[in-house]
């Protein structure tokens, strides 16, 4: 493989990247083997994006192109009691990868669940036909340097597959945990929701340690017609860490889609969410929540794409930004010719805790359709002092009133999460990091 001039750190990743497992060298899956090439491929075309790069002029990631990170050859020896402080009471379900390794030994599957949930190195064999159609086809890696080092590195990871009209009572819990220091992980989700079923989807990163490490996440998520997806994400990572990810979504004729996802840790975050309304009558609902303070950075892009008539979206962004951090919105919607019908809200809310906090947010509309409802908006600002006031007229100090409307104002997006025990303990959280100095 060549790669082009400055790309010493995409060479060094790759370095590491692992042989092609017996299982994916097997004549029936070709494919699979041509994927993870074609991607090899692209990250000797592609770049470390930087600043000059529109997508990015808001985001400096270079401070990770400084530290040197590769992926872990010796996993760690954890036991369930080192970890069960992040399991969930309402998943029975649940997938544990370790620094990108599945852990077999941390995961739970229950017995007659009817769906398959399974490590998607085990399962790429038997489960082919509803994997092939989806893996590396819904997240575009052609101009996507970090989609294509995930792709690269293709191995262990999550794959659930409902069946037509199976409706699944307990979410499923993906729980990804970093160890170690200066270790790259890649983890990949695919979701698979076949016709009129039902799913809730719990996509959670952790630490044991607060050290600098790489993930780069990618997750797929395919929905049939009339299927529904609840899909709650949380990133917790080290405050030293480096968290770039990218989802992709696609809906199919009455599907409908629910997001929730929650940034509170890294020291440089970027989600890319891509939801693609790719049938008619299609529905989601995308909420987001950003908590960081010191030097953090926290991006969030997203693109709901309504292709077809009468798709429905509805999407509020909020940052809550203190210390020195920085939060990024940029969020585009796009209703392309004969999209007709769509009716399409946005919203943008800013809270800055400090005089050096900052924030740039971007909502967008792209609209080439004439029959259409579509709104957006965006504000930045600090508390209300005449909110502050009232509080403090009933008895409150003037910490304890910032402190409750701050915790207010995050608490609106933690309240749209179903499972009671993880709603809990970010709301927890969400207190913790929004108490006055």
């Amino acid at each position: 493989m060549r790669l082009v001039a400055g790309n010493s750190y995409l060479d060094s990743l790759l370095a590491g990247r692992p042989q092609r497992p017996a299982a994916f060298s097997s004549p029936a899956l070709a494919w699979l083997t041509q994927l993870r090439a074609n991607a090899v491929d692209r990250v000797g075309a592609l770049t470390v994006p930087t600043t000059h790069d529109e997508e990015w002029r808001f985001t400096d990631i270079s401070p990770l192109s400084k530290l040197s990170f590769q992926p872990v050859r010796t996993a760690s020896p954890l036991q369930a009691a080192d970890v069960e402080r992040f399991y969930l009471a309402e998943a029975t379900t649940r997938l544990v990868f370790v620094d990108g390794g599945y852990a077999p030994q941390l995961s739970s599957v229950a017995r007659d669940l009817g769906v398959v949930v399974m490590n998607l190195s085990a399962a790429v064999s038997a489960h082919a036909a509803a994997i092939a159609p989806h893996l590396g086809r819904h997240t575009a890696f052609q101009d996507n340097v970090f989609a294509a080092l995930n792709t690269a590195f293709l191995h262990d990871g999550a794959l659930i597959v409902v069946p037509r009209d199976a409706s699944v009572a307990a979410p499923v819990h993906l729980l990804f945990i970093a160890t170690q220091k200066e270790a790259a992980s890649y983890p990949r989700c695919l979701v698979v929701a076949e016709s009129g079923s039902t799913v809730t989807v719990i996509e959670d990163y952790v630490a044991l340690r607060d050290v600098a490490y790489f993930t780069n996440a990618v997750t797929e998520i395919a929905l049939a017609d009339n299927a529904r997806v609840n899909h709650i994400r949380v990133q917790r990572d080290s405050d030293q860490a480096f968290h770039i990810a990218n989802c992709a979504v696609s809906l199919a004729h009455a599907s409908r889609y629910q997001s929730v996802s929650v940034a509170l840790g890294a020291r440089i975050s970027r989600y890319n969410l891509n939801v693609r309304l790719a049938a008619e009558g299609a529905e989601c609902a995308v909420d987001g929540l950003a908590l960081i303070g010191g030097q953090q950075l926290a991006d969030t892009h997203t693109l709901i794409d309504h292709a077809q008539p009468h798709g429905v979206s509805r999407q509020l962004h909020k940052c809550i930004v203190d210390g020195a951090a920085h939060a990024v919105f940029n969020g585009k919607i796009m209703v392309r010719p004969g999209a007709q019908r769509t009716d399409s809200s946005q919203s943008s809310r800013n809270l800055l805790l400090t005089g050096k906090a900052r924030v740039d947010t971007k909502p967008q509309l792209e609209i080439f359709a004439d029959d259409v409802k579509c709104a957006h908006g965006a504000t930045v600002g600090q508390l209300d002092a005449e909110e502050v006031f009232y509080l403090r007229s009933r008895g409150l100090s003037d910490a304890a009133a910032r402190n409750l409307l701050t915790y207010a104002f995050g608490a609106e997006i933690i309240d749209r999460i179903p499972i009671a025990s993880l709603k809990r303990r970010l709301e927890q959280t969400v207190l913790e990091q929004t108490q006055s100095n």
